[in-house]
């Protein structure tokens, strides 16, 4: 039994929806942040090195091509996944995910091309834009909407990280808890779904910790959790105080233990889009179990068999179709 038999995936959600997996496109549109080009802060979050996890950066490729591009990766990773088996036709919905950097920080006129750009692609079914609470004003929603009634299932991910206010300060977040709670309620009274990204891991933290930060958000309201471990990697500002010093990591054992329990006490119908993360060496620094991409969610899973799945903890354990 794999992850979709105890947690309400993101996979799961898109069969719902289409009757297919919906793959990702991951899109640089050459966004910056009010956290390194001194708006906020400069050096952004002490975590942070977008190109961990973006594989376009750096890059300076019209948007049409991103997607282009993705689409092979897409289908060669689904040839590679099926080397036993006849090719799969590949999928003919996909998702512009505008992930580096913040992707509601620019002129609305910009923004608006951005976005344009990426939807007029016929296969393109959905719309995610990943930001930070404190960058999104009130017209960049009402656009969000627009999108929505034109039909794209639109998110809006938001990178919360802890709702710890001493641990925001900690990390250079740059913004509070109260900027979150304000575009949270703001995107979904407009009926924008919004998925929150958590942190487990960051300094100073417990489980108790991320417990508290799960419960703030699902009182806050939310559609959708990411959950991430922190790692550690090179060029961030932790990257400078992990090479003077070692800073404590969770272990496998301990991000898995940490992560099944907030899933445990998330109510069955938030839908988990992520549970685990990794990044690759030489970027990668520690630990080492984040460079391999299944054994998180293999030990996730594992805890989920052994203790209950989602909402189990709440007595209302998410059950699949």
């Amino acid at each position: 039994m794999g992850l979709n038999d105890y947690v309400n995936t993101f996979g799961s959600y898109c069969k719902r929806q289409y009757g297919e997996r919906i793959k990702k496109l991951t899109i640089d549109a050459e966004f910056t942040c009010p956290n390194r080009d001194g708006t906020l802060g400069l050096g952004g979050c002490t975590f942070c090195n977008v190109a961990s996890f973006n594989a376009q950066q750096g890059q300076t490729l019209s948007i049409p091509v991103q997607l282009a591009d993705g689409k092979v990766r897409a289908h060669s990773q689904d040839q590679c996944a099926n080397k036993s088996r006849p090719a799969p036709v590949s999928s003919s919905k996909y998702i512009a995910y505008f992930q580096a950097y913040t992707s509601t920080y620019d002129e609305f006129y910009r923004l608006k091309q951005k976005y344009d750009l990426a939807v007029e692609d016929k296969h393109v079914v959905g719309l995610h834009i990943g930001t930070r609470p404190d960058c999104v004003p009130d017209e960049v929603l009402d656009l969000l909407v627009e999108y929505q009634q034109s039909g794209l299932d639109v998110w809006l991910e938001l990178g919360l990280q802890t709702s710890n206010n001493h641990t925001l300060k900690k990390i250079n977040r740059g913004h509070q808890l109260a900027e979150y709670r304000q575009t949270v309620i703001a995107a979904r009274s407009r009926g924008i779904k919004v998925c929150t990204h958590l942190i487990l891991g960051l300094p100073g933290e417990t489980t108790t910790d991320y417990l508290n930060s799960l419960k703030t958000v699902l009182g806050i309201g939310v559609d959708g959790i990411k959950l991430h471990p922190l790692h550690i990697v090179e060029g961030s500002t932790m990257a400078k105080q992990w090479h003077y010093k070692a800073m404590p990591l969770l272990t496998l054992d301990e991000y898995a233990s940490a992560a099944a329990m907030l899933i445990r006490h998330t109510p069955e119908h938030i839908i988990f889009h992520r549970v685990t993360a990794y990044a690759k060496k030489p970027m990668l620094l520690a630990p080492d179990w984040c460079a391999f991409r299944w054994d998180g969610l293999v030990a996730i899973v594992d805890e989920l068999r052994e203790y209950g799945g989602q909402g189990s903890a709440l007595n209302s354990a998410y059950k699949t179709a």
